[in-house]
């Protein structure tokens, strides 16, 4: 879709609302990207629609709708960015750690990428929905934390969104040279982090809605037997907002076993896809053992011979009203 096409000229107020609102997925997905958490990008997005409502009789018909409204969420997410460290994951932030309760230093919620929902930034197009997997994975996102907000915007608008290099220009009011040199120094620094947009996601097909099924099995089970055929030796695991992170299965197990031994019985409940992955509520019993209380959401990435990450997000008072999950279960 061309970032120029239609214009405002002809759009009255009584229908703004409703004109605003169809853009509404695409930029949710923008400012995710852009900050790292989906309860960011909501209120930037909320707040791209209030300053483009309040601003429309200054808004002279001069460029495409969608167009205005990005410059505008653009500048909401460099205020918010503005002197704020970067959000990460647990594997950016020091090495992998013995699986240890001791190892569990509890981080504020601003250090963390958050997941989000596909479906509330997946376009309707299943083409396009392929490509918005790639550049929605966790890695993907917390690499984005690394660039400058201006590379950053620079490499979404045409890396992601397919921007030409004129239009990011005309948006973040610099020249296409300038575009240019950032998208190379931005190349650059997702390169040697060793995350790049053309990173593939396995495809969802039979064999690996399998695996997943084997997971869950296995999880439910917490049969050691069963868990070590489905997840690779080299996995990874992690628990924000803790920063500790495991790699490789056999500390995983240790962890499971041990300081972990809590989530034994634990139910999954599968939801949306976080980013693009397969994810699923888990629900661990309770210590009464009436019924079960919301422990995580669960992201799980499939690669070449089994799951190779495994990230539990703790934060469930939030998390599981996003994804749609009852904070209790019978």
């Amino acid at each position: 879709m061309s970032v120029v096409e239609g214009s405002v000229s002809t759009v009255r107020r009584g229908s703004l609302e409703d004109q605003l609102e169809q853009h509404r997925r695409e930029l949710t997905g923008y400012c995710y990207r852009m900050l790292g958490s989906p309860f960011e990008a909501e209120d930037a997005v909320q707040e791209t629609m209030l300053r483009a409502w309040r601003g429309l009789d200054r808004f002279e018909g001069r460029a495409a709708l969608r167009s205005w409204l990005y410059r505008i969420a653009t500048n909401v997410c460099m205020d918010a960015l503005d002197g704020r460290k970067r959000r990460a994951r647990p594997m950016d932030l020091g090495p992998s750690v013995e699986p240890i309760e001791a190892n569990l230093h509890l981080q504020p919620e601003v250090t963390w990428i958050e997941p989000i929902p596909f479906g509330l930034v997946a376009p309707e197009d299943p083409a396009q929905q392929a490509e918005d997997r790639e550049t929605l994975r966790l890695a993907f996102v917390a690499a984005l934390q690394h660039l400058p907000p201006r590379q950053r915007a620079a490499l979404i608008l045409v890396e992601v969104l397919r921007w030409k290099a004129s239009e990011a220009a005309e948006l973040l009011e610099t020249t296409t040279a300038s575009i240019n040199s950032a998208l190379q120094r931005a190349r650059a620094t997702l390169e040697a982090s060793g995350v790049a947009t053309s990173d593939r996601v396995p495809e969802m097909d039979a064999a690996q809605r399998e695996l997943l099924a084997r997971y869950v099995e296995a999880f439910e089970a917490y049969d050691i037997d069963l868990l070590a055929s489905v997840i690779r030796e080299d996995a990874i695991q992690s628990m924000p907002p803790f920063d500790l992170w495991l790699e490789g299965r056999d500390d995983i197990f240790t962890w499971f076993f041990g300081p972990g031994i809590g989530c034994k019985g634990s139910r999954l409940v599968p939801v949306d896809s976080a980013n693009g992955a397969p994810a699923f509520g888990q629900y661990k019993p309770k210590e009464s053992g009436d019924g079960y209380e919301p422990w995580a959401i669960c992201v799980v990435q499939p690669g070449d011979g089994g799951i190779k990450e495994l990230t539990f997000f703790l934060d469930t008072e939030r998390l599981f009203p996003l994804f749609g999950l009852p904070l209790q279960l019978a």
